[in-house]
């Protein structure tokens, strides 16, 4: 028994020694350890879960307010995306605070050790997140925007902390890391306005009527329902040359009424455009010297 004492002694003792050299980022570390307790637990459990609730909360409120007010629509959603990482950085803080009220010194210890663990281990993610907050205080684009980014054209949906997602027309949500946005080219097709310039060519037969043509276009674009009139509408004409053949390029440049509303625009004039051609006898390139004759009956 004796012996076994003596060891359970001096096993002690070489802990107590060997904590005593320890590092201070290593002492802070076993102190905050020490502090942990089960209600300090619970409560960071609740923070974290009211900041969930309060996240989604927000998220939906202003999406279904944004749905009723069309003209403010892109701005609400910025709102959210700010609001969102207000609340990340306060339910972080309280977390933090709640562990380690009252130890500053041991704050500071154990988040200056942490902080350089979790830099290299995460250096991209942190990389997204600083990418992140600079998006939304530049403001290259927003939450409504339609951007191109390389091969990737929609509109976003959310600017997180560490991605940006954007639902493509194809009804696809693509993921875009945020640093990416620091190094690469992005274009915002309408650059936080509710509005949007969109393009669409119709080609005729250089033989055709163009002044006709381009009168059509022009009616088919000013009367449908989601043209915005405030802004110009623009018809150009241009030949082109197309396999070894010229061809009537005819485009019109105006602003859709709402970005949502970009495909059901370019579908509701190019159906009127079509519509009109044929009631005209307005013959698309090569129209006519594809057309087959019916042979003669006997």
């Amino acid at each position: 028994m004796g012996t076994g004492t003596g060891d359970a002694m001096f096993t002690h003792m070489t802990a107590y020694a060997l904590l005593a050299q320890a590092t201070p980022e290593a002492q802070a570390v076993i102190q905050t350890l020490q502090m942990i307790n089960l209600g300090k637990v619970l409560t960071a459990a609740v923070i974290i879960a009211l900041a969930y609730g309060l996240n989604h909360l927000v998220d939906n409120t202003i999406e279904r307010f944004s749905e009723g007010v069309a003209r403010r629509r892109l701005v609400l959603k910025k709102l959210s995306s700010f609001a969102k990482l207000s609340i990340f950085v306060a339910a972080s803080f309280l977390v933090v605070v709640t562990f380690l009220a009252g130890k500053e010194e041991v704050l500071l210890g154990v988040m200056g050790t942490l902080g350089l663990a979790v830099g290299f281990a995460l250096k991209d993610t942190a990389s997204s997140i600083m990418a992140g907050i600079l998006i939304l205080v530049d403001r290259p684009f927003g939450v409504g925007d339609r951007i191109y980014f390389g091969e990737v054209y929609g509109e976003v949906k959310e600017i997180g902390l560490r991605a940006v997602r954007v639902r493509t027309p194809g009804d696809e949500m693509v993921s875009i890391p945020n640093n990416k946005f620091l190094t690469e080219a992005v274009a915002s097709a309408n650059a936080g306005s509710l509005d949007m310039l969109v393009g669409m060519q119709f080609y005729i037969a250089v033989t055709e009527d163009f002044q006709l043509a381009k009168k059509l276009v022009y009616e088919a674009c000013v009367t449908s329902k989601y043209v915005f009139l405030e802004r110009p509408v623009n018809i150009l004409i241009e030949d082109v040359a197309r396999d070894s053949a010229f061809t009537t390029v005819i485009t019109c440049k105006a602003y859709v009424i709402d970005t949502r509303f970009e495909k059901d625009f370019i579908t509701d004039v190019t159906e009127r455009v079509k519509r009109m051609f044929r009631k005209h006898d307005i013959q698309a390139p090569y129209a006519r010297e594809m057309m087959v004759e019916e042979p003669e009956r006997c």
